[in-house]
């Protein structure tokens, strides 16, 4: 005759705790949102630079820092994925969770140039001017977007504030469009709501 060990409370239990592992686990790739804030807010200061004449530029030379940013972001990357696969450690439900979305989030930026590209291809002029402006909103809602499901995954409110600050950025850089200072103020949102935060997250989960 076989015993029956089974016990439903520990079951239930083991299945909360489960559902709750992400609620203490640190954050997961903290240093690539760290990375991708500081470069491209970088950028957009170098960009901001060349528009107003601190910097002295021409023609395609205009665009090339946003290019060199992405090839320092890739090469970042890269260390950063190779450290973090080295490091090992327990793979949550919520960093999994997150580390898609915002894998899927940058893909999507990236899928955004390749069609700003082919419109400025189509149309060229001021239409394909205009819809540049509005890049720097587009990625803030995508921002917005991966801190939200973070924020979910993880029970924060600060996360959730870092989402509620994205989406109000996107409309003010919006705003902006036509104007050097937008690439100032997207600057400081980068540096503000990706930068910043992936340093303390970085911080807290080395405690």
């Amino acid at each position: 005759m076989t015993e029956n060990t089974e016990d439903p409370v520990a079951d239930i239990a083991w299945m909360r705790r489960l559902a709750e592992e992400g609620a203490d686990a640190p954050m997961r790739g903290a240093s690539i949102l760290m990375s991708a804030g500081l470069i491209y807010g970088a950028a957009s200061l170098f960009h901001w630079a060349q528009i107003t004449g601190q910097v002295p530029s021409s023609g395609p030379v205009e665009g090339l820092g946003w290019l060199v940013a992405t090839l320092l972001f890739f090469m970042v990357l890269a260390i950063i994925l190779v450290r973090l696969k080295r490091s090992g450690g327990v793979m949550t439900a919520s960093n999994r969770a997150t580390g898609t979305v915002w894998s899927a989030l940058g893909w999507g930026i990236f899928a955004l140039f390749g069609s700003m590209a082919a419109l400025g291809w189509r149309i060229g002029g001021e239409g394909i001017e205009i819809a540049f402006g509005l890049v720097p909103s587009v990625i803030m809602v995508f921002y917005g977007i991966g801190w939200a499901v973070s924020a979910a995954m993880y029970r924060s409110r600060l996360l959730w504030g870092l989402a509620l600050g994205s989406f109000v950025a996107a409309p003010l850089l919006a705003a902006l469009t036509g104007s050097a200072d937008q690439y100032l103020a997207y600057a400081a949102a980068l540096f503000l709501l990706m930068a910043l935060p992936g340093f303390l997250l970085m911080r807290g989960a080395r405690r």
